[in-house]
C-alpha cells in the first residue's frame, strides 16, 4: 500500500486569519485527494483476494472428510500393529527355543563322539593298532575344548572303566601315545627299519605332538649323520680336514635332500628349518673338534709368532728388519702356502654348505620378513635361515680362523713372496720393449692371493683383505719401484768420458726407462686381473646372491691402485725428459725454421713445393731426438714421452710463427708444413690429444689463409670455430699477412 506525507494539521482554534484559513482548507483537500486514492487502490486489488478466500472456504468440507478418514486409518493400522508384535515376539521366543535345541543336539552329539572316540582310542590302543588308535584320537581332538571340558561331557563321557574326565582322558592318551611312538621311534631308527621309521614318524603330527615328532626325527638324523663321519685317517695328510669336513657337509646336504620332502608332506612346507636347526649342532661339535685338532697338528700357533716379525730386504724402509739368528725362527713360504690353501679349501666347503642350505630353506619366512644383516660395516639382507647358519657355532669358528690365521698369514705370504720378487728381479733383454720378471712374478702370486680369498666364501674376509691388498700392493710393490725409479740418476756417479760416458748413461737410461715399463705392465696386469676375476663365475659360485654386489664392490677398489701407478708412471717419465729429451727441444724450432721464409712468390713458391725443407728436417731432428726411446718404451710410455715432448715444443713454436711474415703463397706453404708434419706425428704413436695442442697452430694457419676481402673479426666471431686464440691474437696473426 502507498504511504503519504499529510501537511501538518492546524487546529481550527488557531486560524484567526484569512490566510490562514485558506491554507488550513487547501491542506484537508490535497489530504482528502490522497485518501480517495488509497481507497480506490484498495478496492482494485481485493478481488484476487476474495477469489483465494472462496477456494479455501470450498476445501473446507474435504478436508474434514479426509481427517475422518485417517482416524479411521490410523485404529485399523494400531490394531494390525498390535497383532503383529504379539506374533513376531511369539515366534522369537521360538526360535530361540529352536536354536537352544539344535546347540543341545550338537552338544549332545559331540559329547557322544567324544565318548566314542575314547572309547575307541583305548580300544585301539589295547590292541596296538596305533593307526586307528592316531584317527580315533584326531577324532576326538577335534570336539572343541569348550565341550571337552564343559560339565555335560564331565558327566556323560566317563565309565566304569574310565572314570576321569575327558579332558584328563584325552590328555593321558595322548601322552601314553606319544611314549608310544617315541620307543617305537627309536626302535625302528636303531633297527634301521625305515619302514617303521616312516610309520611312527607322520604319526607325531596327528595326534598334536609336531615339535615332539621333529624333535624325535631330529635325533634320528644327527644318528644318521655321526654314522656317515669316516674313520680317522693320517691327520698329517694335507687333504685329511678338508675331506673330514667335506663329508660332514655332504652327509648333512644328502639327509637333508632325502628327508625334506618326507618332513615337509607331513608337518608341512619349512618344517624342516628345526630339523636343520638340531643337525647344525651336531655339525658344531663335530667342526670344533676338527678345528681343534687342525689347529694343534699344524701348529698354527708356532706359524702365527715365526710370521709376527718379518724380515725383508726390498721392501719399504720401515718394514727392513734384521735377519734372524737362529733357522729355527725361519719359516718356509711354502709351508704357510699349504695352510692357507687347506684353511681357504675349509672356508670354502662351508660357503658351499651355506648356499646349499640357504636355498633349501628359502621357503621358511619365520615370525617375520628378512631383516637386514651388518657383516663388517657392510649390510646384506638376511633371511631367517641365514640368520639361524650365521647364529650356529660353525660360522663363528670359520669366521674366528680366517680373521686370526688366514688374514696376517695372507698378508706376510704376499708380502715374503713381493720381497723375493724385487730380489730374484732381472731384465728380460729378449722381451721388446724391455722390463723386469718383477710385474709377472708379483701379479701371479697376487693372482694366487685373490683367487684364494675367493675360494673363501666369506664377505668378512674379502673386504678387510681387499683392503690391507691395496696397501701392500702399494707400499711394498709400488713404492720399491719409484725408490728404485729415484735411485737410478740419485746415486749414479758418471766420471768416466768419451764412449764409456756414453755406455754408462746408456745403461742407466735403459734401466730406468724398464723401471718405467714394469710401471705400465703392472697398471695393465692390476685391471686385467680385477676385469678377469669379476668375469669368472668365481663370485657367484662362492657367494650368497646377496652378498654379490659387495664382493664386486670390495674386489673393484682394487682399481683404485691404477691411478697411483699412473701417477709414480707419469712422474718418472717427466723426470726422463727434462733430463734427457727438454734440453735437446729448445732449439728444435729454430733449427727446423733455420733460413726458411714465407715471404713466397710463384717461383719461391715452387722451390719450396719441392724442396719440402720444413718438413724434413723436422722429421730429421725429431727422430734424432726420440732416438732409442720408441724401441724401449711400452706403447703407453712412448705416447706419454711425446706428448711431454709436444707440450714443450708447441709454445715456443707458435711464438716462432707469429715473429715471421707471410705472403699469400707462404701461407698456403705454412699450412702444407703444419699438416704434414702432423700427420707424421700421428703415425709415430696413438696420438689421441695431442692433435688438440696443435690446434693454436692449425687456427693461425686457417687465419692466414682467409681471403683478402673477408673481415678477419667477422669470420671470428661467425665461424663456429672453438677458438683457442684470442681476439686480440687472431687480430695480430691477421695482421702478419702481407
Amino acid at each position: 500500500m502507498e504511504s503519504f506525507t499529510h501537511p501538518v494539521h492546524t487546529p481550527s482554534r488557531s486560524i484567526t486569519t484569512l490566510p490562514a484559513l485558506l491554507s488550513s482548507l487547501s491542506g484537508l483537500q490535497s489530504r482528502e485527494a490522497a485518501l480517495s486514492t488509497s481507497l480506490t487502490n484498495l478496492l482494485s486489488t481485493s478481488e484476487p483476494l476474495v477469489v483465494s478466500l472462496s477456494r479455501i472456504h470450498a476445501l473446507a468440507p474435504r478436508l474434514e472428510k479426509v481427517h475422518d478418514e485417517s482416524i479411521i486409518l490410523s485404529k485399523r493400522v494400531s490394531y494390525t500393529a498390535c497383532t503383529a508384535e504379539r506374533v513376531g515376539g511369539k515366534v522369537r521366543v521360538l526360535d530361540e527355543e529352536m536354536k537352544r535345541v539344535r546347540e543341545a543336539a550338537d552338544r549332545v552329539a559331540q559329547v557322544m563322539e567324544l565318548k566314542l572316540s575314547l572309547a575307541s582310542l583305548q580300544a585301539a590302543m589295547d590292541s596296538q593298532d596305533w593307526e586307528s588308535a592316531t584317527r580315533h584320537c584326531a577324532r576326538a581332538m577335534s570336539v572343541s575344548v569348550e565341550v571337552i571340558s564343559g560339565p555335560f561331557a564331565e558327566i556323560a563321557v566317563p565309565t566304569a572303566e574310565s572314570p576321569l574326565p575327558p579332558v584328563q582322558t584325552l590328555q593321558n592318551a595322548r601322552e601314553s601315545l606319544l611314549s608310544i611312538f617315541r620307543t617305537k621311534f627309536q626302535e625302528a631308527s636303531q633297527s634301521r627299519d625305515a619302514a617303521a621309521t616312516s610309520r611312527f614318524f607322520k604319526l607325531f603330527p596327528v595326534i598334536g605332538w609336531e615339535e615332539e615328532g621333529l624333535q624325535a626325527y631330529s635325533s634320528f638324523v644327527i644318528d644318521l649323520v655321526r654314522t656317515r663321519i669316516p674313520a680317522s685317517a693320517k691327520t698329517s695328510s694335507p687333504m685329511y680336514y678338508i675331506t673330514m669336513l667335506t663329508s660332514l657337509f655332504e652327509g648333512i646336504a644328502l639327509i637333508v635332500d632325502q628327508h625334506q620332502p618326507i618332513v615337509e608332506k607331513y608337518y608341512g612346507r619349512g618344517k624342516m628349518f628345526t630339523v636343520v636347526k638340531s643337525l647344525l649342532e651336531e655339525c658344531d661339535r663335530v667342526v670344533k673338534r676338527l678345528v681343534e685338532g687342525w689347529e694343534e697338528e699344524r701348529s698354527m700357533k708356532r706359524k702365527l709368532a715365526q710370521t709376527s716379525n718379518p724380515t725383508f730386504f726390498f721392501l719399504s724402509p720401515s718394514s727392513r728388519k734384521q735377519m734372524p739368528t737362529s733357522a729355527e725362527d725361519e719359516i718356509d713360504p711354502r709351508d704357510v702356502d699349504r695352510v692357507l690353501s687347506e684353511l681357504a679349501g675349509m672356508a670354502g666347503r662351508w660357503g658351499l654348505f651355506r648356499r646349499f642350505l640357504c636355498d633349501r630353506l628359502k621357503d621358511y619366512s619365520g615370525d617375520g620378513p628378512s631383516v637386514p644383516s651388518v657383516q663388517d660395516g657392510t649390510q646384506v639382507q638376511a633371511s631367517p635361515a641365514l640368520l639361524l647358519i650365521q647364529a650356529c657355532s660353525t660360522a663363528s669358528l670359520i669366521d674366528e680362523l680366517l680373521t686370526r690365521y688366514y688374514l696376517p698369514l695372507e698378508i706376510w705370504y704376499l708380502r715374503v713372496t713381493t720381497d723375493k720378487a724385487h730380489c730374484l728381479s732381472t731384465s728380460d733383454v729378449s722381451n721388446i720393449p724391455p722390463t723386469t720378471t718383477t710385474p709377472d712374478d708379483f701379479f701371479y702370486i697376487l693372482k694366487i692371493v685373490l683367487h684364494r680369498l675367493s675360494s673363501t666364501s666369506s664377505l668378512l674376509a674379502v673386504q678387510r683383505m681387499t683392503t690391507q691388498v691395496k696397501d701392500v700392493v702399494s707400499r711394498d710393490y709400488a713404492f720399491v719401484i719409484k725408490k728404485r725409479l729415484e735411485d737410478v740418476y740419485k746415486h749414479a756417479s758418471i766420471s768416466a768420458t768419451g764412449p764409456q760416458r756414453d755406455k754408462a748413461e746408456k745403461e742407466l737410461k735403459s734401466i730406468f726407462i724398464t723401471h718405467l715399463n714394469d710401471l705400465d705392465i703392472s697398471s695393465s696386469h692390476i685391471e686385467r686381473l680385477v676385469k678377469d676375476l669379476l668375469g669368472s663365475s668365481v663370485v657367484s659360485q662362492n657367494f650368497l646372491q646377496s652378498e654379490t654386489s659387495p664382493v664386486v664392490a670390495h674386489i673393484s677398489a682394487l682399481l683404485d691402485l691404477v691411478p697411483q701407478f699412473q701417477t709414480i708412471l707419469r712422474s718418472g717419465t717427466e723426470q726422463l725428459f727434462n733430463q734427457l729429451a727438454r734440453p735437446r727441444l729448445r732449439s728444435l724450432v729454430i733449427d727446423v725454421y733455420k733460413d726458411v721464409t714465407y715471404m713466397l712468390d710463384d717461383e719461391s713458391y715452387s722451390l719450396a713445393e719441392s724442396q719440402d725443407i720444413v718438413r724434413k728436417r723436422f722429421i730429421r731432428y725429431w727422430e734424432a731426438l726420440m732416438d732409442g726411446f720408441k724401441e724401449v718404451f711400452t706403447d703407453t710410455n712412448y705416447s706419454v714421452f711425446i706428448h711431454l715432448a709436444v707440450d714443450i715444443l708447441v709454445r715456443p713454436w707458435e711464438k716462432y710463427v707469429t715473429g715471421m711474415r707471410f705472403t699469400e703463397l707462404g701461407a698456403i706453404r705454412f699450412d702444407r708444413d703444419i699438416r704434414s708434419i702432423l700427420g707424421y706425428m700421428s703415425s709415430q704413436t696413438t696420438f689421441g690429444d695431442g692433435r688438440e695442442k696443435f690446434q693454436r697452430l692449425q687456427q693461425i694457419s686457417t687465419l692466414l689463409n682467409l681471403d683478402v676481402e673477408e673481415d678477419g673479426d667477422e669470420f671470428y666471431n661467425n665461424s663456429g670455430i672453438n677458438w683457442r686464440l684470442s681476439v686480440s691474437e687472431a687480430r695480430m696473426v691477421i695482421a702478419l699477412r702481407i
